[in-house]
């Protein structure tokens, strides 16, 4: 390794790239999921993960070129593929475990993760590369729009319909969501579910993460970041768009934890594929293909079952169709209150006159995570 390799600071050259995105006002994960695919290697088909699936996946060449494949030099060479000369590598990272003697006992040693990086190279910087080709919808069954409602079904979670906010409420343990009739359609519907979902898998019975954040805090903006990068992981799986807006309060917050920690954008996205790899794995299609995948790609097969006591409460995608196509508005706005612009903007339009529409204020506390 050179030595200005190895004086590089990879987390920060990352974390800065993600700043600059931030500042710009867009956070940079929600373009990348037009692309018909999430970032995956060409040579071996492995699909890239965690952070890696964030820093491919914010290249412009991913998103505008509709090719979702990059590979080492050394991968397209194998292959009889070549580099255009003059192309610009990409960067992504692996971690590798190494023993190192322990400072406080010299007689022991102990296993600390080490950041490694090298370039690879997207499919238009290469030379003999065949045309990519979509997989067709029988190769990816789970992507269709009912695939998230499949998925809420399986997790277990309850899931109640009335109010203006969508949020997942730790102490009851439950997802509620605005009424089905006010969404745009499914896939708005979509969007919004899964990403209360990604919340959801913080419960003791789940992932297990801390969720006694205070709004406005650190911990509770990490954990919106969590869920936001994990329905974004999950959008290119399902196909479909991961374009949920946000308060700028939230990019404000993201930005802050960002600027105080260089490795906090790891963290998250290390999480958020967890996140992402318990909710996929609910879906049956999902889960008999991938469980058989290479080890850097396993998800680990869980038993499906559908909650008796919880057939009451979910509302299927095919729901959304089946209601009336121009909802009571006002009728809903007199009884939960108005709608957050950040709801509004995913439901049917709500005002003719944008500019007296009602503000998102955020509360001071909220007794959960949602939008």
């Amino acid at each position: 390794m050179s030595e200005n390799q190895s004086r590089r600071d990879i987390y920060q050259e990352v974390t800065d790239k993600i700043i600059t995105a931030l500042e710009a006002g867009t956070p940079p994960w929600r373009r990348p999921w037009d692309a018909p695919s999430g970032p995956f290697n060409g040579a071996t088909g492995h699909q890239y993960r965690g952070i890696n699936t964030l820093m491919l996946g914010m290249n412009p060449m991913s998103y505008e070129t509709g090719d979702p494949r990059w590979m080492s030099f050394k991968q397209a060479q194998e292959k009889g593929w070549h580099v255009i000369r003059g192309s610009k590598a990409s960067t992504v990272v692996f971690f590798k475990k190494l023993e190192i003697l322990d400072p406080d006992n010299d007689d022991d040693k102990k296993t600390v993760p080490v950041i490694r990086s090298y370039p690879v190279f997207h499919a238009s910087q290469l030379d003999g590369i065949p045309a990519y080709v979509a997989p067709a919808i029988g190769d990816v069954p789970w992507q269709k729009p009912e695939s998230a409602q499949v998925i809420l079904t399986a997790s277990g979670v309850p899931v109640r319909e009335g109010g203006e906010r969508a949020f997942y409420s730790p102490s009851t343990d439950h997802i509620q969501l605005p009424p089905t009739a006010t969404f745009a359609g499914p896939e708005q519907w979509a969007q919004t579910a899964l990403h209360e979902l990604g919340h959801a898998t913080g419960h003791p019975s789940r992932l297990n993460r801390d969720l006694r954040n205070r709004f406005g805090s650190n911990a509770y903006a990490m954990e919106e970041l969590r869920a936001e990068l994990a329905s974004a992981f999950m959008g290119w799986e399902l196909g479909i768009s991961a374009d949920i807006p946000q308060h700028a309060s939230y990019i404000d917050s993201w930005l802050e934890v960002l600027k105080q920690d260089r490795r906090a954008i790891f963290s998250a996205s290390a999480d958020a594929q967890k996140i992402a790899d318990w909710c996929l794995s609910h879906h049956p299609d999902y889960r008999a293909i991938h469980s058989a995948d290479a080890p850097n790609d396993v998800v680990t097969p869980v038993t499906v079952t559908e909650p008796e006591n919880h057939k009451a409460d979910l509302v299927t995608v095919t729901d959304v169709t089946a209601q009336k196509s121009t909802p009571d508005i006002p009728a809903i706005e007199a009884k939960f209150g108005p709608m957050p612009d950040h709801i509004a903007n995913r439901l049917k339009p709500l005002h003719q006159d944008k500019e007296n529409a009602p503000a998102f204020t955020p509360e001071p506390e909220r007794r959960g995570y949602g939008l």
